[in-house]
């Protein structure tokens, strides 16, 4: 789209036309960028200072949620605010001039990629005359396009009716009516909003309820994992880094895999055997990103679990991005409210995604600069075209069943049952066939598959 930047620093998207779209097309839509002028605040603990995203790198965000949900942008801005108004966020010369930019563009809906209050987005949608989404309302939209699980879709109904909970007074225009009434359901003077507000409490509690449910037999199915010790490595990252890309190339699964932020929601887990013969559960999570409403956490917490219980962390990076730096900052933060340190070199590996879109000048530098870093040298991948996902499976391997050991064995006549076990858990580098009947094998195992081999040996031995 092209853009046109005024002096104040406005940037402005001109309509977009889409061929087709005429007779039935998708919702148009402005979507308008608040920069704050206001450097944003540390983290409260380290007091670091949270990464500055660049105007153009948040309005392409804006522009890409939007369309996640099949809006169509006919008209983006960037603007510079630096007294945020508590009616309306915007100055008032602002406002009216998106008004008029609605009416032209015959737009129903204005995207805001900040978080209102109630107020200041009730007062926005009376002077836009168009529906106003903030930021924390677009994404809750998105999840609910995007939920196919019950579990996926219970989540995202309890975020949004928190979310909900404090905009009743935008939602309804009989608020203030009172209504009468005997015993538990309200007396006398129980106004319509008082009403409101305890049905929507009462769904929370019952999904809620639900939600439990589904936790606990989410915490059956992983403890029947546990019974079979399967290591699970979970892959985390920010949205549309290519954790569904990368989960399909080692599992060889079809999950949507999209260039769409938010393409897939709902977890999924598969086994996948690695090239040693270490059996592991891989996990493809739902993405991550910066300003993350709490409540949404808070709702996807048992899905999100799979992340705290996982022996591996895999943090995915879209490296060609431009705020690769800032979105790992955010991956991180998320981390840390799960209670997962990022700066864990044991339990979590940083893969550096799509290094097949940097030049070779830029890959060198970036490896380069990388590999002084306290945590070592992230792996480098490109999940579209396979670059560097034998070392990721060497890697993930190592940390899950230990470093590869050279080992020699003998079976004997009666243990042949054992040779094609040793095949498909071992690396065989020789095979000798004895006078005798036996056969002697020199092969390469990881530290937990030596150690099976030498058990089922015994076993066979005893037998």
């Amino acid at each position: 789209m092209a853009r046109e930047k005024d002096a104040d620093g406005t940037v402005r998207g001109k309509p977009a036309h889409h061929p087709g779209t005429e007779a039935k097309g998708p919702t148009r839509a402005v979507v308008i960028v608040p920069v704050l002028t206001r450097q944003p605040r540390g983290d409260d603990e380290t007091n670091r200072p949270r990464l500055t995203r660049s105007a153009d790198a948040r309005h392409d965000e804006a522009v890409g949620l939007a369309r996640a949900i099949n809006l169509d942008p006919v008209h983006t801005a960037v603007v510079t605010v630096n007294d945020p108004r508590p009616a309306t966020l915007l100055g008032s010369g602002k406002v009216e001039e998106f008004a008029e930019i609605v009416k032209a563009n015959d737009a129903e809906l204005v995207i805001v990629d900040h978080p209102l209050t109630p107020v200041q987005q009730r007062n926005l949608e009376k002077e836009l005359h168009a529906k106003v989404l903030d930021r924390t309302g677009l994404i809750l939209e998105i999840f609910g396009e995007r939920a196919r699980t019950k579990e996926g879709t219970l989540q995202v109904e309890l975020a949004h009716l928190n979310y909900q909970k404090g905009r009743l007074v935008r939602s309804w225009t009989h608020l203030e009516r009172q209504r009468g009434g005997a015993g538990f359901l309200g007396g006398p003077g129980e106004t319509q909003i008082e009403s409101d507000r305890r049905q929507l409490q009462e769904k929370i509690i019952k999904l809620k309820h639900e939600l439990e449910t589904v936790r606990r037999t989410r915490d059956l199915h992983r403890a029947k994992r546990k019974k079979v010790p399967f290591p699970v490595v979970a892959i985390v990252g920010y949205t549309n880094a290519g954790k569904s890309t990368l989960f399909n190339r080692l599992t060889g699964a079809d999950v949507l895999a999209q260039n769409m932020l938010f393409a897939t929601l709902d977890p999924t887990l598969r086994r996948v055997r690695l090239p040693h013969g270490t059996p592991i559960i891989l996990s493809d999570t739902v993405g991550f990103i910066s300003d993350l409403p709490t409540h949404l956490i808070a709702a996807f917490r048992a899905t999100l679990e799979e992340v705290v219980e996982a022996d591996l962390v895999i943090h995915l990076r879209d490296i060609s991005d431009p705020d690769t730096a800032a979105q790992a900052e955010d991956v991180e933060r998320i981390l840390a409210d799960l209670g997962v340190d990022a700066g864990d070199a044991k339990r979590v590996i940083e893969v550096w995604n799509k290094i097949d879109l940097l030049d070779e000048g830029n890959r060198s530098r970036l490896l380069a600069d990388a590999a002084d870093g306290s945590k070592g040298p992230p792996i480098a991948i490109s999940a579209v075209t396979g670059e560097g996902i034998d070392a990721l499976k060497a890697v993930i391997e190592t940390r899950m069943a230990g470093e590869l050991e050279d080992l020699t064995v003998t079976i004997e006549p009666a243990q042949f049952g054992l040779v094609d076990w040793l095949y498909r858990n071992g690396d065989i580098v020789s095979r000798t066939d004895n006078d005798d009947g036996s056969a002697t094998l020199s092969l390469k195992a990881t530290q937990s598959a030596r150690g099976e081999i030498e058990s089922r040996l015994r076993r066979k031995n005893n037998g």
